[in-house]
């Protein structure tokens, strides 16, 4: 099925006509060259290029209280910033780390990740729930101890319960505990010699500023819709979330950066770019309750720059912006 004939659900329909209006009124400038930043792959179309599970059509979605918490959770995965905004505190929304609605395969669908919970979780050390995984990344990934609320949705929530609709949905048809092709990100070996914060600033200049500012604070409409996330600084993700480890970050980002041109950074570069982005200083660790070193020795064992000391002799990384290094 082309992109032009592919069903899409009255959201995708509002929110592509609200965008062509925003760059209509932000005084005939036109968005990004789509050459540089196009849309992402659909999930259909991804899916048939290398034969992985393809999520339903949006016009399969029921009528009735289930169809409507599924459309409900949709609009909540792409703009979480709205439709959760008191448990957001930064400038992201699910769909940001999980394209396509949570659809894209290798960008962490929903789809995949449904029928493996309950699980285990090393980050917390116990058997994790949907709602638990879910409320985790709004603590971590949104930053909810940044938000109005100061905390992730509480269980129960309607938030958690529309979202963990949507996902269902998307997963009907997925056999349950099987680690499917395409969940979460691609694991990429760790280069040798080590990444390079220096060597992927370069690249950063070259294949990612262009969306993501110049100084990695993303891209916003006027009337401030974020278009392409901020990567570091206040409004970006915290020290605490899976995306500040350099194998993951470099696992999304090659597989699916710079948006539409997934697969064309080699594996050192996405990396090198993974590091850069991440020796840069974000929010901090909301388990860290004494200082940093004492952070980095109980939540950091893994590949990060967590504690590290910035070849400029800046602050440890992990400080987080707005605080004073202890």
């Amino acid at each position: 099925m082309s992109r032009s004939s592919r069903p899409r659900s009255p959201w995708q329909k509002s929110r592509a006509l609200s965008l062509a209006l925003a760059f209509g009124a932000c005084g005939g400038e036109p968005p990004p060259p789509a050459a540089a930043c196009p849309e992402a792959p659909a999930a259909e179309e991804v899916a048939a290029e290398s034969a992985l599970p393809s999520p339903p059509d949006y016009d399969a979605i029921p009528e009735g209280p289930f169809g409507d918490a599924v459309r409900r959770g949709e609009r909540i995965f792409r703009d979480t910033q709205t439709y959760a905004a008191d448990y957001v505190g930064t400038a992201h929304n699910c769909d940001n780390c999980h394209l396509d609605g949570g659809r894209r395969p290798s960008s962490a669908p929903m789809w995949a990740a449904w029928g493996m919970y309950p699980d285990y979780r090393k980050k917390n050390d116990r058997i994790n729930s949907m709602e638990d995984r879910l409320r985790g990344c709004f603590v971590y990934s949104m930053n909810a101890s940044a938000s109005k609320a100061g905390v992730a949705p509480p269980p129960g929530d309607p938030v958690l319960q529309d979202l963990q609709a949507y996902m269902r949905w998307m997963a009907a048809e997925v056999p349950v505990g099987h680690e499917l092709p395409g969940r979460g990100y691609p694991a990429l070996d760790r280069p040798e010699p080590a990444p390079s914060a220096s060597a992927g600033a370069l690249v950063y200049e070259a294949k990612c500023a262009l969306c993501h500012g110049d100084d990695g604070q993303g891209g916003a409409l006027k009337g401030g819709e974020m278009l392409f996330p901020p990567l570091w600084g206040e409004n970006a993700y915290n020290w605490g979330a899976g995306m500040h480890r350099l194998n993951t970050a470099a696992g999304f980002i090659q597989a699916n950066m710079p948006l539409g041109k997934g697969g064309s950074l080699s594996d050192r570069e996405a990396w090198d770019v993974a590091a850069y982005i991440n020796s840069q200083e974000r929010p901090q660790d909301p388990r860290q309750e004494g200082t940093v070193a004492d952070a980095d020795v109980a939540f950091h064992d893994h590949d990060c720059m967590y504690g590290d000391s910035p070849a400029d002799g800046g602050a440890t990384l992990g400080v987080g912006t707005g605080q004073s290094a202890e």
